[in-house]
């Protein structure tokens, strides 16, 4: 029974190794249509909150803030026409389950632009996120992608994109690889206790 198990969890390690972690496309993979997605984004843990620098198609000058349950940091940068990709900015730090908001600030228009949807003038969603598998400049994290312009625009949702390092989403759907390891794990705890049984 033993050899079993080891085995079973083995061959599970050896499967889930080759899942990908990312949730979803980078960057958004249905221009043109609205996002529909609601987002709500927590600190993962207590520590610092870092941005990085992914990419932009805009014509318009923008910078990114962020609100720490409802309160402004007080921290702006990484402008879309001087960034490049990897540039990162620290938001300093957070504690676990603190709420995030992302806002975009288009300087071109005056225009700010939230993550959380209720706080945009126009009521819509001006964002698209997904997981982010990190590459040799840009760690894993939390992808986030703006779109600029009022009332959906174009709705490509790439005029300013970041990672987020420390960032959650309450609620993004389990990774494949999560789940499978939790049920791998419920299942070994399972065999373990019936074997003392």
């Amino acid at each position: 029974m033993k050899n079993t198990l080891t085995n079973f969890l083995a061959a599970a390690v050896l499967a889930l190794s080759s899942l990908s972690a990312s949730a979803g496309p980078v960057p958004y993979p249905n221009p043109g249509i609205l996002n529909s997605v609601t987002y709500n984004f927590t600190a993962a843990s207590t520590g610092d909150v870092v941005a990085y620098f992914w990419g932009s198609t805009a014509g318009y000058t923008s910078t990114l803030s962020l609100l720490v349950n409802g309160v402004d940091t007080g921290i702006t940068g990484l402008n879309n026409h001087t960034s490049v990709y990897g540039d990162f900015l620290n938001f300093g730090s957070v504690n676990a389950g603190d709420v995030l908001v992302f806002r975009l600030n288009v300087l071109s228009t005056g225009d700010a632009w939230y993550s959380n949807a209720a706080l945009n003038y126009d009521g819509l969603n001006h964002i698209y996120s997904t997981d982010f598998v990190g590459d040799a400049f840009i760690p894993s994290g939390t992808f986030v992608s703006f779109e600029d312009l009022p009332y959906g625009g174009d709705l490509n949702y790439n005029d300013e994109d970041f990672v987020f390092t420390n960032v959650r989403d309450l609620n993004a759907v389990p990774e494949p690889l999560s789940a499978l390891l939790l049920a791998t794990g419920l299942l070994g705890a399972a065999v373990v206790r019936r074997r003392k049984l």
